[in-house]
């Protein structure tokens, strides 16, 4: 489910961008996994063409790349996620992004990146030297991802449907995940809002 791996060695075309992620998507992105990034309602005289390369920015002091992709053709964006509340038909002003690499968790600094706005042309020399920044992807391994709730209920089908329906209400703002390397359970740790989380509560009242 992965996306593709970032070829930051690549030559970038003449057309490379910026695209601002607004607060809300930018912690969708960080709560669920996307191939594709889709935002609305841009508007401005800059419209990337598909295939272009983007680096994926929240605008702060100084901005932060956070991801990079290209801009998808229209059939790439065809089908629509269905857990995804953006998702829909595409409207005017919209903008697909295939991820080539993300990286929410540590976002990269672009001092020299200058935003006009939700779409920014960006000089290929400095694409590339961000994207050189952001690296590649690191190995893969294997997780183990658990949640434990306690659940009341006459049957063990019904405790099932009762799990499945606090994990749809409740969800990644509220429920602590812990994951742990598949070969060091010793090493599990609590995320809660795509972050670590203590989970003891003896340290919280030192």
């Amino acid at each position: 489910m992965g996306g593709r791996g970032a070829g930051v060695d690549d030559p970038a075309p003449p057309g490379a961008w910026a695209v601002v992620i607004p607060g809300e998507r930018y912690e969708a992105e960080r709560l669920f996994h996307h191939d594709i990034l889709e935002l609305t309602g841009l508007s401005g005289r800059h419209r990337p063409g598909p295939g272009e390369p983007v680096l994926v920015v929240r605008d702060e002091q100084p901005p932060l790349v956070v991801a990079l992709g290209r801009v998808a053709a229209v059939d790439e964006a065809a089908e629509r996620d269905p857990d995804d509340p953006q998702s829909g038909p595409a409207e005017t002003g919209s903008l697909a992004v295939t991820y080539t690499r993300q990286v929410f968790d540590e976002p990269v600094p672009a001092d020299r990146l200058a935003l006009d706005g939700p779409v920014t042309p960006v000089d290929p020399a400095l694409y590339r030297e961000l994207a050189g920044r952001v690296g590649p992807p690191p190995g893969r391994r294997t997780w183990l991802v658990s949640l434990d709730l306690p659940i009341e209920a006459a049957s063990p089908a019904e405790a099932v449907r009762l799990f499945w329906s606090y994990v749809q209400e409740l969800g990644p703002r509220e429920l602590p995940a812990f994951v742990s390397p598949s070969d060091d359970e010793l090493a599990m740790q609590a995320f809660v809002l795509g972050a670590e989380a203590n989970q003891d509560p003896e340290e919280d009242d030192d």
